[in-house]
Parts: C-alpha cells; sequence; structure tokens
C-alpha cells in the first residue's frame, strides 16, 4: 500500500527530532527514523521510515510503526495478557538495537536498549496509547516479512508480521537496510507522529 504519509525534507525531519524532550544529539552512524502515520489505517504498511547517517539523509521506505489487527484483536494473549505492545511515539531512543537474528532466523536489528512502549488490550483493529507507557526490554525487533530472501516481495497486510515490532514490507529494501548497518556496533531509532 502507498502511505498517505506526506513527504518531508531532510531538514523538517531533523528540525522536528531536535524537539523532542528525549534529545541530547543526533546519532553517530547510521539510525532510523519512524514516522507514524496520522491515518492509522488499520492492518496495512501506512507509515514510513528513513535511514540517516549521522544528518545525511540515505533512504525512504514503506514501513508499519503498528501491531496487525490479528494482534490487536486478541492474537496478543500468546505473547502478553495485558495488550499489544505499542511504541511510545516521539521519542529518540538511542542505541536500542544490535544486528542479530529475529526468532532466531532472519536477520534483524533486535533490541537492546529500553524503550517505551503502551499495553493497547482494548481488542479493536486500531493501535493505541493506552493507560500508562513503561520501560523495558520487550523485544521490540526491526525486522522484514519474509523469512526466505530468494525472491523480491512487497506484503501489503501486517498480519502477525508485528507484535509490536517495527517491520519493512519489502524484502529487497529491507536487505539492502540491513546489510548497510549491520556492522554498526548500536543503532538508534526515533518515532515520531506524522506532523
Amino acid at each position: 500500500m502507498k502511505t498517505n504519509v506526506r513527504n518531508y525534507n531532510d531538514t523538517e525531519l531533523l528540525n522536528k527530532v531536535k524537539s523532542l524532550k528525549s534529545f541530547k544529539a543526533i546519532p553517530d552512524g547510521y539510525w532510523f527514523l519512524g514516522v507514524r502515520s496520522n491515518e492509522d489505517a488499520p492492518n496495512v504498511f501506512d507509515d514510513k521510515g528513513y535511514l540517516f547517517r549521522g544528518e545525511q539523509f540515505i533512504k525512504v521506505f514503506p514501513m508499519t510503526t503498528n501491531a496487525g489487527t490479528p494482534i490487536l484483536q486478541g492474537g496478543f494473549l500468546k505473547y502478553n495478557k495485558v495488550g499489544t505492545a505499542h511504541v511510545k511515539a516521539n521519542e529518540l531512543y538511542y542505541d536500542l538495537w544490535k544486528y542479530g537474528l529475529h526468532r532466531g532466523k532472519m536477520p534483524a536489528l533486535v533490541q537492546v536498549g529500553n524503550i517505551l512502549i503502551f499495553r493497547d488490550g482494548d481488542m479493536d483493529r486500531k493501535a493505541e496509547e493506552i493507560g500508562k507507557f513503561i520501560k523495558g526490554l520487550f523485544g521490540i525487533n526491526f525486522h522484514s516479512t519474509k523469512y526466505d530472501f530468494t525472491h523480491h516481495v512487497v506484503t501489503p497486510i501486517i498480519g502477525e508480521w508485528s507484535a509490536g515490532c517495527q517491520v519493512v514490507n519489502d524484502t529487497e529494501v529491507y536487505l539492502m537496510l540491513i546489510n548497510m548497518v549491520k556492522n554498526q556496533a548500536r543503532i538508534s531509532y526515533c518515532l515520531i507522529d506524522e506532523f
């Protein structure tokens, strides 16, 4: 699905990041920026991701920062009884990820630093910031939608590919991103709401 998140220039994005309360400095090396869609269409990849190196823009790509509807509507119970993990937006999470394997089989960025999440347990189709946020290690990884990368696939529906993880639906783009950042010791992530 084509995202309806508006287009931003580098300066707009960097100024927004620098305005956050959690901002200390632009991360060294590669880092990711997620922009969560205001439209928030259920179960589709309607958010945008950006790869930066310092203040240099590298790539923009479609992704999701929200869980899929099967998880939101009760699938979360196999992971957590309270609700689906929903990452708190408008925060910069320094040194959040390192290169590793998602579920032991997909090259990915795996969570090693603390992140803030909400637990969305109302079982509707929308990913929401419900209740109080909590901080910790929740397995919020950065990964794609296929374990087999021999074919280029663009997955239109989130489904069970995200229970809180930040997910790229284009395998070709994803592999390019992972190969660029995999040798960096830690990767920071900033998530903002569309503005």
